[in-house]
């Protein structure tokens, strides 16, 4: 532990009891005997709408295993376009102006910023950092406005660049950029017009949640273990990103050749068509399970011979690394990649499994059958290799140690 006690303000727009890795640093912090404040909304995602247990006991939600959780109104996702915009907007706003009431006379080292999108979820804690001369730290985990335009939530020219201009605001109003992965640096640097120190800007990955790294050996109540069959796990967002129809077409090619089981754990936007597809093509080879929460992860994995990350051909995904892809090298397990990028590189220097490129059947069936027919050894070195990496480049308590230093860093740097 460090000397000094640091006195820490995370600013996001989600956090406990939504499921999101933030959760994880705030814990590690208050573990490493620092005081940690919590600037947040209503807990509404996924589903869109506020938690009825939240709504009938918010001084239950008042605090996370020792950090004091402040709350700002905001209009819940719902599930329209338009409720999702005044969501985003609400936030910064609310947490502008009324966390900055409600934390007056409060004192920081630093703030912390849990930037998955959107990007204007900084904005709250770049307007604390100026009122109480604080460091602000923002956390890149999605490039804006490039992720927009990807996904096709944004195509008008005029429009993204005026969301680059905001974007290029924020940027070059935040006193440390942390990037989650390598790949970022250059979409990032771009719209940085002011010199950005090349100390201030700095590579920090994401972390597999706890229970990862030590699988339960009885398995999961969800799914027995199948000897005969190979079993090949996919979980997460269940999204066009994810690129489904390349995944169920290889697994019906593949349904004659081999004894191959394709697990599905998640929900999205795909959820009904993978249910519709299924049945219509009567695959009795894929099992989708819905969606469970993070407990019951380890012990699917469990089961699973091989897991899998998949996403669509697009120059924005192949500079992020999806959070499960430390989780699967946490567990030990080989992996199944049908993806480009960054996510690629990883799984290949860690020799943690094999890969294709995005969108590509033809590998993709050929990587799949390639990894059925290793023999169990061959499979478990595959796993034992990708879990020494996760150790070497992504554990948590590395990654918490390098941000604790940074936080001093900046402590020592405004005292000069």
């Amino acid at each position: 532990m460090s000397e000094k006690k640091l006195k820490v303000l995370i600013v996001s727009q989600y956090f406990w009891p939504e499921n999101m890795r933030i959760n994880d640093l705030a814990e590690g912090l208050i573990q490493r005997g620092h005081e940690v404040t919590v600037l947040t909304g209503w807990p509404n995602y996924p589903e869109g709408r506020v938690f009825e247990d939240y709504r009938r006991s918010p001084e239950q939600y008042a605090e996370y295993r020792g950090a004091k959780i402040v709350r700002v109104p905001f209009v819940p996702r719902g599930k329209r376009s338009i409720t999702l915009i005044l969501n985003y907007v609400s936030f910064f706003v609310s947490g502008s102006v009324l966390g900055s009431w409600k934390l007056r006379g409060k004192e920081f080292d630093a703030i912390f910023v849990y930037a998955v999108s959107p990007i204007m979820s900084a904005i709250p804690a770049l307007v604390i950092g100026k009122l109480k001369r604080v460091p602000v730290f923002i956390w890149v985990l999605d490039l804006w406005p490039e992720t927009l335009k990807a996904v096709g939530v944004l195509g008008n020219a005029r429009l993204l660049a005026l969301v680059g201009k905001g974007v290029s605001w924020i940027y070059n109003r935040a006193d440390y950029l942390l990037l989650q992965s390598k790949a970022f640096t250059a979409s990032v640097t771009q719209y940085c017009t002011r010199a950005m120190p090349p100390e201030r800007l700095v590579y920090f990955p994401s972390w597999a949640e706890d229970g990862f790294s030590s699988l339960p050996a009885e398995g999961s109540p969800l799914i027995e273990r199948d000897l005969r069959s190979f079993t090949v796990l996919f979980a997460g967002n269940l999204g066009e990103a994810q690129d489904f129809p390349a995944i169920l077409d290889v697994a019906e090619g593949l349904r004659g050749e081999l004894a191959i089981r394709w697990v599905i754990v998640g929900d999205g936007r795909m959820s009904e068509w993978l249910e519709q597809q299924v049945s219509e093509r009567g695959l009795d080879n894929v099992f989708l399970l819905g969606r469970h929460p993070l407990e019951a992860m380890p012990p699917l994995f469990a089961t699973a011979d091989a897991l899998l990350v998949s996403l669509k051909t697009n120059e924005v995904f192949e500079k992020t690394i999806p959070g499960k892809v430390q989780a699967y090298l946490a567990s030990g397990k080989p992996i199944l990649g049908m993806i480009d990028g960054e996510a690629a590189r990883v799984i290949e220097e860690a020799d943690a499994g094999l890969t294709c490129r995005s969108g590509d059947r033809q590998g993709f069936a050929r990587i799949v059958s390639q990894m059925a027919q290793m023999s169990p050894s061959q499979r478990e070195a595959r796993g034992a290799s990708g879990k020494r990496y996760y150790e070497e480049h992504f554990s948590k308590a590395k990654l918490f140690s390098s941000l604790e230093g940074l936080f001093h860093q900046a402590t020592l740097r405004g005292r000069n």
